[in-house]
């Protein structure tokens, strides 16, 4: 990104990279030398009370820089790209008109791209249409939904997996709804607005050992901390099922699980330490698929200056 793209539209700093690559410590470092706001880019820090499995940033950090896109929504309810994107643009608009710059920082890839490819033209989700496509997995399993789907649309059954619940009722929803393929219509976005200059920063781990070490110590430190009460006061508070939004985050579910007695508490602990690594490994995927962002090994020393040096060749002071 060169100073005379900056100089005619306002930049925004896109921080990306998968679970426990530190990209809450480095947006806080940025925040101590730009005059930054924080836009958490983070499909599981919008629910309130789902803290410990959402490493979500502490009070303190919270009250040290304006942190945006957190605890927004309760974990009964549900949250979409589209709504996450409308929103994004609607605060990164106040945000520099107060003359400082968006930072977007998080690990929803979606999210990202939503922002700066914009959206397809797919329908809003229809409580009943889902309510009889889980009604039928009950009755056929969704082996029998994904066979059904590759009849209407072959190409999305293709790239998913039979047993890909989440994605499969979607894409059959999309097609009972419309009656077009979800194939067919992702190719139709809605065209992002070029409002922004966005530097985009990856976090990626030269050494994949040592993301998963992070991974292994992170899950453990949530457990210590209190995952499995915390979603036990959840289930006691709202009227919560394994089928939520929310309860389908990684540690959540493997957690709704050990709660439910489909085992303990060893078995929760590699299960949800796998689950987490299966996370980042997608994570990455959409990173390297990504428009070639300025990558960073997010273990490397001196990480923070090397970042802040780049940010100071983009962003003219003001």
């Amino acid at each position: 990104m060169t100073h005379a793209a900056v100089a005619v539209l306002p930049p925004a700093i896109l921080l990306m990279g998968p679970t426990a690559s530190g990209k809450s410590a480095l947006a806080l470092e940025i925040a101590r030398r730009f005059p930054v706001e924080i836009i958490s880019v983070d499909s599981a820090q919008v629910y309130r009370g789902m803290d410990v499995g959402t490493a979500k940033p502490a009070a303190a950090e919270r009250a040290a820089v304006p942190h945006h896109l957190i605890d927004i929504i309760d974990p009964d309810q549900s949250y979409s790209a589209a709504q996450f994107r409308a929103e994004a643009m609607r605060l990164m608009e106040q945000i520099c008109g107060r003359g400082r710059v968006p930072l977007l920082a998080g690990g929803t890839m979606l999210y990202f791209k939503a922002l700066r490819e914009g959206l397809s033209n797919l329908p809003q989700a229809d409580v009943a249409v889902r309510a009889a496509i889980e009604t039928e997995a009950r009755e056929r399993g969704w082996s029998a939904l994904h066979a059904e789907l590759a009849r209407v649309d072959a190409p999305t059954a293709a790239r998913l997996k039979p047993g890909d619940a989440q994605r499969i009722q979607r894409a059959l929803e999309v097609f009972r709804i419309t009656g077009k393929p979800l194939s067919a219509l992702q190719g139709s976005r809605v065209p992002a607005e070029a409002q922004y200059c966005f530097i985009a920063l990856a976090l990626v781990p030269a050494e994949r050992a040592l993301l998963h070490r992070r991974i292994e110590q992170r899950f453990e430190a949530m457990l210590a901390a209190g995952l499995v009460e915390e979603l036990a006061a959840l289930r006691a508070k709202y009227a919560l099922d394994a089928n939520l939004p929310s309860m389908r985050c990684v540690g959540y579910r493997q957690a709704w699980e050990h709660l439910e007695g489909a085992y303990d508490r060893a078995t929760l602990r590699e299960r949800g330490i796998y689950a987490t690594r299966q996370l980042a490994k997608r994570q990455l995927t959409w990173l390297r698929a990504m428009d070639e962002p300025g990558q960073f090994d997010c273990y490397a020393p001196k990480l923070g200056e090397r970042v802040l040096r780049h940010l100071e060749e983009q962003i003219p002071r003001r």
